[in-house]
This record gives structure tokens, C-alpha cells and sequence, in this order.
């Protein structure tokens, strides 16, 4: 079965894309959501008229998140976290502390974007992808520091008299 797709599906498509799907998961999963269409030709020629809507629209947002890309690149985010002797650090530096950070300095990205297929667990400078804007990502660097602990106090020795 052959259907229009009315909005992105992830692993099958973009907007406006013709593509060939099991009749069953057409039928009941993507029309009735009204994530597709089935393909007539009254429904190619709508399609085709949003499409050139749709992709004048896509080039100035584009246009308009190359400006944050560049933007991202620059930014470096610094966390301590406590450390062992062997400097391993205690818990780790998650997609929620980079959102943190980055919501701080006036960057507004969803946690989903972030691509951190682990978190950070070592001490050290790491390089973390967002994704921006579909196939446009940026990257960020990620520092990751040992707190300072303060020096212990030592007793004097008792005064002899």
C-alpha cells in the first residue's frame, strides 16, 4: 500500500514523502492517527501544492538554526563532580545536567536532542552532539573537573608547659 506521509514518522519518513507500507499498518496506524494518506491523485496534488509551501518554510528555518549551530559549537560547559583516588568520578554527567547548563546560558534544547548514548562517568574533555535541526547537529564541549576538596585541618599539638 502506498500512502502520503502528512507529518515526519521516525524510521519510515518525512513529510510529504510517497512511501510503500504494509496495507495492515496503513490502514490502522497511519490514517486513522492522520499521519498518512492514501495515494489518489487528488491527494498527490494537495501534497505537491503544501510541499512547495512546506519547503520554502523548511529553507527559513534552516537558515535560522544555522545561527544556533554555530552558536553551540562555541560553547564549552564545565561540571565538577567528586572523585576517587583513582579518579573515577561519583555519579555522572547526564543529558538532564547538559539541558541544566545549557537552559542557564539561554540555550533552549530539548533533552531528546541530546545525544549521549551514555553518561559521563570520566573525568576529562568530551564532545557531546545535539541535534538541532533534522539532519543538523552541533557539537559541545564537555568538561569534566575534579572538585577541590579543602584542606584538612590538623590539630596542633597540645602546648607543654
Amino acid at each position: 500500500m502506498k500512502v502520503i506521509l502528512k507529518q515526519d514518522v521516525e524510521n519510515l519518513g518525512r513529510k510529504g514523502d510517497v512511501v510503500n507500507v504494509a496495507s495492515g499498518y496503513g490502514r490502522n496506524y497511519l490514517i486513522p492517527r492522520k499521519l498518512a494518506l492514501e495515494v489518489t491523485a487528488s491527494n498527490l496534488k494537495m501534497i505537491e501544492i503544501e510541499g512547495a509551501a512546506l519547503k520554502k518554510k523548511a529553507e527559513q528555518e534552516r537558515a535560522s538554526f544555522q545561527e544556533t549551530i554555530q552558536k553551540l559549537n562555541q560553547v564549552t560547559l564545565s561540571f565538577t563532580r567528586k572523585t576517587t583516588e583513582k579518579d573515577h568520578i561519583f555519579g555522572s554527567v547526564t543529558a538532564a545536567d547538559i539541558k541544566e547548563a545549557l537552559d542557564a546560558q539561554g540555550f533552549a534544547v530539548d533533552k531528546k536532542r541530546i545525544v549521549l548514548p551514555e553518561p559521563i562517568k570520566q573525568l576529562g574533555s568530551h564532545k557531546v552532539t545535539i541535534k538541532v535541526y533534522h539532519d543538523d547537529k552541533a557539537e559541545i564541549q564537555v568538561d569534566v573537573v575534579a572538585e577541590e576538596e579543602p584542606p584538612a585541618e590538623t590539630e596542633a599539638p597540645p602546648a607543654e608547659a
